[in-house]
């Protein structure tokens, strides 16, 4: 049974019913499922994890939350993810998705093994949006 760590931040409650979406997926796969909101999670929880998913909604000019998500990411090497599969996901308001592929290259750059491009929803997520997340924690789990 795979170990699948899902750590998000949400503002709105957005991205926290992502993160749920790719829980349940992962978790009806199969998986052994840990949600954390950031500001509960650890590295060494990433560590442990053989699978991981992160959420964030764009903030500002289309960067990830500065005062928790930023600092948790930057505590973040190559050590805890290389190898891994990652998930990333998140909403926004307005732009074009520039946090997400900014973050997807970052992720890809300390060698984790990113999922796609990102998933990404405007404003509160449609069924199609958390059909999305739920896949995305199937293949996790797989």
């Amino acid at each position: 049974m795979k170990k699948i760590v899902i750590i998000y931040w949400s503002g709105s409650g957005n991205t926290e019913t992502m993160a749920k979406s790719v829980a349940k997926g992962a978790s009806e796969a199969g998986g052994e499922v840990v949600l954390k909101a950031v500001g509960e999670a650890s590295v060494d929880m990433v560590k442990g994890a053989d699978a991981l998913a992160f959420g964030c909604p764009a903030m500002g000019d289309e960067v990830l939350e500065e005062s928790e998500m930023e600092p948790f990411i930057v505590s973040l090497s190559s050590n805890e993810v290389e190898g891994k599969a990652l998930g990333l996901f998140g909403s926004y308001d307005w732009g074009e998705g520039k946090w997400m592929q900014d973050w997807v290259k970052r992720m890809q750059g300390l060698g984790a093994q990113v999922d796609g491009a990102g998933l990404i929803t405007q404003l509160e997520p449609s069924e199609e949006a958390l059909q999305a997340c739920y896949d995305l924690g199937k293949r996790l789990a797989a």
